[in-house]
C-alpha cells in the first residue's frame, strides 16, 4: 500500500487500520489516549479501532462535540495527564482530530489556551506535542495532515491554532471507515474538501506545489466525478478511496492558506445551538465568494474551470451552486436555520478570523454583510 511522506507519513489504503499497532510501536506509544465521539462509537468504528490495538488504551475520551471547545480540550488534557498516556489516537472527523491536537498541546504546554492562537502570534510558542496518530472517518476536513486546529473558545470566538508541530505524526487513511457515511454527510464533507482545494488555489500566498495539489484534488472530486459517485452510492469502495484522497489533497493544499469562505463558516460554526455542519456551511458560502472574487485571479479561475471540467466561459459560482443542488446541499443559510439577526455576529467574527486575511481580494465589513444577506436567501 502507498506510504507517502509529505507533511507527515500517511498510510493510505483499504484496511489500513490494520497497521495501527505497528504504527504505535514505531512512535514509541504503549499507552494510547483515544479521542473520538459518540457517533463514531455508535457506528462501531471505535470497536474496529480497539480490535486493531495490541494493548489496552490508557483512556477513551468519546465525548467530543461538533466544533470542539476549549473547555473540552482542557478537560481532555487533564485526563491525558492523569491516565499516564504516552500518545494519542484521534478517530473521527475534523472535530475529533482538532480536539486531539489541542489536548496534546495543552497536556504538554503551560499557560492559557489562547496564548497559542494564530492571531496573537502563538504559533511560535507551540513546541512538540505527544505522538498523534490520526484516523479520519470522513472525507472532508483533512485534519489528519493539516498544520491547524480550530476551537471555540470560552470567550465565544472560534480560534485557529497553526503550527507544523500540530501535524499528526502519522495519518492512517482507511476508506473502508467511510463506507457507512450517509449521503448528506458524504456531500457535506466532500464539499469541505472541494472548498479547501479551491480556496487554497485562490489565496494570494505563493506556494506552487501546494497550489498544484489543490487543482488536482478539485479535479479528482469534480471533473473525475468521484464526489457525485460517492453520494449516489456510499458503498462504492473506489469512490470512497478517491474522495478520501481528495480530502487528503485538500489539506496538503491549504498549507498555502484559506479565504473568506472559511472565515464565514468558522464564524457561523461558533453558534453551537444551531448545530451547523462546517462542510455544509462551506458549500453554501462557496458560490457567493467565487462570484465576489471574480476578476481578482483570472488565470487561476481559468485553470479552475478546466480542473472542474467546465466550459471556458462558465461561471464558477453558478457551477458550484448547481452541484450543491444535485448532491443535496441546502439551498441557502436560512434552510440551515440561520436568520438575519445572526448576521452581525457572524460578520464580526469573520473579520477577526485568520482565514479572512487569505482571501483572493480584500473584503470589508460591508462586503461581508452583503454576502451574508445574499447567502441567507
Amino acid at each position: 500500500m502507498p506510504v507517502m511522506n509529505y507533511l507527515n507519513q500517511c498510510i493510505f489504503e483499504h484496511g489500513a487500520i490494520g497497521q495501527l499497532a505497528k504504527t504505535l510501536k514505531g512512535q514509541g506509544v504503549a499507552r494510547p489516549f483515544i479521542v473520538t465521539d459518540q457517533g463514531i462509537k455508535a457506528a462501531g468504528l471505535l470497536d474496529k479501532l480497539l480490535g486493531a490495538l495490541e494493548t489496552d488504551p490508557a483512556h477513551i475520551f468519546d465525548e467530543t462535540v461538533p466544533n470542539p471547545t476549549e473547555t473540552q480540550a482542557v478537560q481532555g488534557a487533564a485526563l491525558y495527564k492523569d491516565s499516564g498516556a504516552d500518545g494519542i489516537i484521534a478517530l473521527g472527523g475534523g472535530s475529533s482530530m482538532d480536539n486531539a491536537k489541542m489536548i496534546g498541546l495543552l497536556a504538554s504546554h503551560d499557560g492559557a489556551c489562547e496564548t497559542y492562537a494564530g492571531l496573537v502570534g502563538g504559533a511560535r510558542l507551540i513546541g512538540k506535542i505527544p505522538p498523534l496518530i490520526a484516523i479520519p472517518t470522513t472525507s472532508g476536513t483533512g485534519s489528519e495532515v493539516s498544520v491547524g486546529a480550530i476551537l471555540i473558545m470560552e470567550n465565544g470566538r472560534k480560534e485557529t491554532f497553526v503550527s507544523p508541530n500540530l501535524i499528526p505524526a502519522v495519518a492512517i487513511c482507511d476508506p473502508d471507515l467511510t463506507l457507512g457515511l450517509p449521503a448528506h454527510l458524504t456531500a457535506a464533507t466532500g464539499m469541505d474538501a472541494v472548498t479547501h482545494c479551491i480556496e487554497a488555489v485562490l489565496t494570494p500566498a505563493i506556494n506552487p506545489p501546494a497550489e498544484g495539489v489543490g487543482y488536482e484534488g478539485a479535479s479528482r472530486a469534480l471533473r473525475d466525478g468521484w464526489l457525485k459517485r460517492a453520494v449516489a452510492d456510499g458503498s462504492d469502495p473506489e469512490a470512497r478511496w478517491n474522495m478520501m484522497m481528495a480530502s487528503y489533497e485538500g489539506a496538503l493544499a491549504f498549507v498555502k492558506g484559506l479565504g473568506s469562505v472559511h472565515a464565514l463558516s468558522h464564524a457561523a460554526g461558533r453558534l453551537h445551538e444551531k448545530k451547523l455542519h462546517h462542510g455544509t456551511l462551506n458549500a453554501v458560502f462557496l458560490p457567493h465568494l467565487l462570484r465576489e472574487n471574480e476578476g481578482a485571479a483570472d488565470a487561476k479561475y481559468e485553470r479552475l474551470r478546466y480542473a472542474l471540467g467546465l466550459q471556458p466561459d462558465a461561471n464558477l459560482g453558478d457551477a458550484i451552486a448547481k452541484l450543491n443542488s444535485e448532491i443535496g446541499i441546502p439551498e441557502n443559510l436560512a434552510a440551515m436555520g440561520l436568520e438575519a439577526s445572526d448576521g452581525d455576529g457572524i460578520v464580526e467574527y469573520a473579520l477577526a478570523d485568520l482565514a479572512h486575511r487569505g482571501n483572493a481580494k480584500e473584503l470589508t465589513q460591508a462586503d461581508y454583510e452583503r454576502i451574508y444577506t445574499t447567502a441567507l436567501g
